[in-house]
């Protein structure tokens, strides 16, 4: 069968086999797929006038297409619409933001949302009291950085009855002042005190913002998300899962997504009868239902990452009493009965767990469903993990979703907080790999930003360009080879998934392929250098060019 579309004139990266680039001159492609993949000679004489050419430039290489294994898709989406705290440096910084975010809104009684902050970067927890600076009378909330606590206004307190006669959720911490009064900060399931009150987005402003980020990825060289799901209380199969469906259903989802779900969407998913990898919309398109998303644990960020030690003292902020090793978001008996019960229906769970603690509580809970689902249990973000739980990955074949960017945001209170264990057990990377997981990687967007390319650099140095010249990497025995960032980028996200079709531009993969300058991959990679600020020419989804700059 003579090609429909031959990619030639440069190298080409399949990634091929188990180790190395698996190079090639030229690569054929046939419904979608690649047919051939070798020399430019061979290739030709399959193609005939009718056949398509992209040529590649004598300073370009074509790569597979990435997939984040862990980034919010719809909440990224719809983060756009709302105030982005960033790249605030002080407290004043951010509620000037925040002052012209509220002026634009018209009526009073408007939520004002929002995310970005982060108390060590702004030196002090802000409080309600300073809101009404800024948006007095208004109902406002306002994510952390991590997502892991929420900055609340006082009218958004008064309507969610939260006062000093409040107790504490199970899992969840009322920041009080002396008096007992809430400051206006929730840390983790203390925010859904006020979140429930907060109007939901329609299912048409999930799929525009959907649409919109997707567009977005795609010029950034990003053909497939794993969206872990909601950073807020859901209904029913929530506003994301139907935006995914209604996209499909019309052909105008842009790139393959896997959605999850979170604890309180289980019934659902259970009644409708899906199972991880089933498609949401019709057969043969790019959206399928992923993973039962839980929570273990907090963040680093939050002080409230369960630990298997304590937290280093930090002068003028002693932990509260009985947090000083963190605290369970889902208690570890939970988190094994839902993935048990998740399992049981066909449904692989995915877990959020920062902290070494938390990470060998989860290991516990999954290595028992392991084998029983047709998708591949993980946990996320695995920022600090104890030598000895390293085997058990890849043992009960459970995978291991790290995201390299956020060693740039995290490095600085990793090592105040956690002391020498930070660097010798954080962000494993490397060691991981060693000892035979698959290791998968994704950038928690909107959490951090979602450009993949300076997680990559990363994942390789270990050291940001913004530290400064004579910064020393973090935990340098943890840096992997440009060859294995790719792959964690590119094949170990379609593994997790089950899709044995994606990953390579190998004889019968699809053909998703990104065109990047070569010395992107040919440079060292260096902090802020070549791969750290890739950007591609030309992106395929399926064979067909979906953008060409």
């Amino acid at each position: 069968m003579p090609l429909e579309l031959l990619v030639s004139g440069g190298r080409i990266a399949t990634l091929a086999g188990d180790r190395g680039f698996g190079w090639v001159e030229a690569v054929g492609i046939t419904d979608g797929r690649v047919a051939f993949a070798g020399s430019a000679v061979d290739l030709e004489t399959r193609a005939d006038p009718f056949t398509r050419r992209i040529e590649l430039d004598p300073d370009e290489v074509a790569i597979p297409g990435l997939t984040d294994a862990h980034l919010h898709l719809a909440e990224g989406g719809l983060s756009a619409d709302r105030v982005d705290l960033t790249g605030t440096r002080s407290l004043d910084e951010g509620l000037e933001a925040i002052r012209a975010a509220a002026s634009v809104l018209a009526a009073s009684e408007t939520w004002l949302e929002g995310h970005g902050w982060l108390r060590d970067r702004w030196g002090v927890w802000p409080t309600a009291d300073d809101l009404e600076r800024a948006a007095p009378g208004r109902p406002v909330a306002l994510w952390a950085h991590d997502h892991h606590a929420l900055w609340v206004s006082h009218r958004a307190l008064r309507i969610a009855g939260v006062d000093a006669t409040t107790t504490d959720p199970d899992g969840g911490i009322i920041r009080r002042d002396e008096s007992g009064a809430p400051t206006g900060i929730l840390h983790e399931t203390a925010a859904r005190l006020v979140m429930r009150h907060v109007p939901p987005p329609t299912a048409e402003r999930a799929e525009a913002a959907v649409a919109r980020l997707s567009r977005e990825l795609i010029r950034l060289g990003v053909v497939a998300v794993h969206d872990p799901g909601a950073l807020s209380l859901q209904e029913g199969l929530g506003p994301a899962i139907a935006g995914y469906r209604a996209l499909d259903e019309r052909d105008d989802l842009p790139i393959r997504v896997h959605a999850s779900i979170r604890s309180e969407q289980l019934a659902a998913a259970i009644t409708e009868g899906l199972r991880s990898g089933d498609p949401l919309g019709p057969p043969g398109g790019r959206a399928r239902f992923g993973w039962l998303k839980l929570f273990a644990d907090g963040t680093l960020g939050s002080r409230t990452a369960a630990l298997l030690e304590p937290i280093e003292p930090e002068p003028g902020w002693p932990p509260a009493a009985g947090t000083e090793r963190g605290i369970w978001l889902t208690p570890p008996d939970e988190v094994a009965a839902l993935a048990a019960r998740a399992a049981a229906a066909g449904i692989a769970t995915q877990v959020h767990a920062i902290g070494d603690r938390a990470c060998r509580a989860t290991l516990d809970a999954l290595e028992a469903v392991s084998s029983r689902t047709p998708l591949v249990p993980r946990l996320e973000h695995i920022q600090l993990l104890h030598p000895d739980d390293r085997p058990r990955f890849a043992r009960a074949g459970i995978g291991a979703s790290i995201q390299p960017i956020h060693v740039r945001s995290d490095a600085a209170s990793a090592r105040r907080l956690w002391g020498d264990r930070a660097e010798t057990r954080g962000y494993p990377m490397r060691s991981l790999l060693d000892a035979g997981a698959i290791v998968a990687f994704g950038t928690d967007a909107p959490v951090e930003p979602i450009d993949p390319w300076p997680g990559l650099s990363m994942a390789v140095t270990r050291v940001d360009a913004s530290w400064g010249a004579d910064a020393k990497p973090f935990g340098p025995d943890e840096r992997v080879t440009l060859e294995q960032a790719l792959r964690a980028a590119c094949i170990a996200p379609a593994v997790l998934a089950a899709e044995t079709d994606r990953g390579r531009l190998v004889t019968g993969q699809r053909a998703d392929l990104v065109v990047i300058p070569a010395r992107a991959v040919s440079h060292p990679v260096e902090p802020g250098g070549a791969l750290a600020t890739a950007r591609p020419r030309l992106v395929m989804i399926d064979g067909t060019v979906l953008f060409e700059a």
